[in-house]
């Protein structure tokens, strides 16, 4: 079975056919899809490379169904949005796979949630209802075996009481947090952290004036005393995510890929250090599509070593990510 074989990718080579072949799937099961990938001229007999496969543009989960299933969805995950605005639907058929996406692309790169003391502050998340990075985080959290673990909304001397204290105790803590709420925490409180990591999920979510993630970075960082600011990349259209440990360099797990396509042309794609529109192919979207054109820009640094710089000017901020640039 094709979920199977994407969680158990161990070399380029299988990436490439499992993309294919999930690829066959998702034209041959998902209409919306089919009907795109016709117009461009492009079928499972034509297609034989990653860069030959169409990315759905990701404006299409806002206005359609983007389903590669008969089953129905058992959760809808939504993006966030200005009030009246048309928000994106993601609707995840198999929570299992979403759930090994994301586990296995945290142990990846940060060792299994139970040795961690997770603390998050998403004040803007918890304030909604259907956002994917909640339904992550807490699952983390369930399966941290640390009884300090938990969300904090407006709370902010109680987090920091909490997490001075923790750190001087020596316990490996993530604090995981959204920018604006990061930054209302090093506004209010001093911190000389030793045992934490400190993860943005970018986003001043309107109520801060946005800004590049280097100054971002600096200023928390200097906050903090921590020496880097690490990263979450991510979004509602994914079900996968790509992680930073400092300097903005984003790393993706094994069944996650990012091409990058020429701003001036969607069908032609850049080489390394060029920056362009970032097109992703998470193979954890099975059942609904894996290959998706974002509005958002980066550049790859080395293999499997990217940039990611911001939106286009005329996009809309939105997701669980970035800062405009």
């Amino acid at each position: 079975m094709l979920e199977n074989r994407i969680f158990n990718i161990s070399s380029d080579e299988e990436f490439v056919q499992t993309s294919l072949d999930v690829f066959k799937f998702q034209y041959d099961n998902n209409k919306v899809y089919q009907r795109f990938c016709d117009l461009l001229g492009r079928d499972p007999l034509n297609v034989s490379s990653l860069k030959e496969i169409p990315f759905l543009p990701i404006e299409f989960f806002k206005s359609q169904r983007i389903l590669s299933s008969q089953k129905e969805a058992v959760i809808t995950f939504t993006s966030s949005g200005t009030t009246g605005s048309n928000t994106s639907k993601h609707y995840v058929t198999d929570l299992g796979i979403y759930e090994e996406s994301f586990i296995r692309g945290f142990e990846k790169f940060y060792g299994k949630p139970e040795d961690l003391v997770i603390l998050a502050l998403l004040p803007s998340y918890l304030e909604r209802e259907g956002s994917s990075l909640i339904y992550m985080v807490n699952s983390l959290i369930e399966q941290s075996e640390q009884p300090e673990s938990g969300f904090y909304l407006h709370n902010l001397e109680e987090l920091s009481e909490r997490l001075k204290e923790l750190d001087r105790q020596g316990k490996p803590i993530l604090l995981i947090g959204v920018s604006f709420a990061l930054m209302d925490l090093v506004e209010a409180y001093s911190f000389n952290l030793k045992n934490t990591i400190v993860m943005e999920t970018g986003g001043m979510k309107g109520r801060r004036k946005e800004m590049i993630r280097k100054e971002l970075h600096k200023i928390l960082a200097e906050g903090f005393g921590v020496k880097n600011i690490h990263s979450e990349y991510g979004m509602t259209e994914l079900l996968s995510q790509a992680y930073s440990k400092g300097n903005g360099i984003f790393e993706c797990p094994p069944w996650m890929k990012l091409l990058i396509r020429d701003p001036e042309d969607a069908l032609t794609y850049l080489p390394r250090n060029k920056t362009g529109g970032l097109n992703i192919i998470d193979l954890a979207n099975l059942n609904s599509c894996s290959f998706i054109a974002t509005q958002d820009l980066g550049k790859e640094i080395s293999y499997n070593n990217y940039e990611i710089l911001g939106r286009f000017d005329n996009s809309d901020i939105r997701g669980c990510n970035l800062m405009v640039l």
